[in-house]
């Protein structure tokens, strides 16, 4: 990305804890946002995504040596396949124990407050579904989504990714991609101003 992004990028990778923060600071609102969006409602209920988030944190962090700066939008994409991994795997784990992963329960007051400045980049302005009680709703309807329109809707509004980087994710061209973005924040729009089911 500026030449800022890329010396603040060095000095975390090579332990500087001042940049490491900030570095975190930059992209935890849209990380934490991607986790419970990623995860859905059952596992939600089972698991805080607050743990998600330290989990890819502290994986990306033990790593950062290793990784060759490339752009900002390349970082974040690493931080947030990092993170789709850790949500794979908690569901691979209540899957494959057979425990009960659709027991529902209610996320604490502070994740809604720590993903609600997201959440609203993925709503129109007449949705007014910030305050806590509607955020349930909104994630509900969100994983009600088809996975191919969600998908583009978190690289393309909460990941950051460019046109081109989000054809790249999904193996698709990059016109492609465009139509699915405007189909999927169409159906998103519908869905989330009552058109969806609950």
């Amino acid at each position: 990305m500026d030449e800022n992004s890329q010396e603040l990028f060095e000095s975390a990778s090579q332990g500087d804890p001042r940049a490491i923060d900030e570095l975190l600071e930059r992209n935890l609102p849209r990380l934490r946002a991607y986790i419970r969006l990623r995860m859905g409602p059952k596992l939600r209920g089972k698991e805080s995504s607050a743990d998600l988030v330290q989990s890819a944190c502290r994986e990306v962090l033990q790593n950062i040596d290793r990784y060759r700066y490339q752009g900002e939008s390349n970082f974040r994409r690493w931080l947030f396949t990092t993170a789709l991994r850790k949500v794979k795997n908690r569901v691979q784990y209540y899957q494959a124990e057979k425990r009960d992963i659709g027991r529902e329960g209610s996320p604490a007051a502070s994740e809604f407050v720590s993903v609600s400045q997201v959440y609203q980049t993925l709503m129109t302005p007449s949705q007014e579904l910030m305050r806590r009680e509607h955020a349930e709703l909104f994630e509900a309807r969100f994983a009600a989504l088809p996975e191919h329109y969600r998908e583009v809707i978190l690289l393309s509004r909460v990941v950051g990714l460019s046109h081109k980087e989000i054809a790249a994710t999904m193996n698709r061209t990059e016109s492609s991609t465009r139509n699915l973005l405007y189909r999927a924040l169409a159906e998103r729009a519908t869905a989330m101003d009552g058109g969806g089911s609950d």
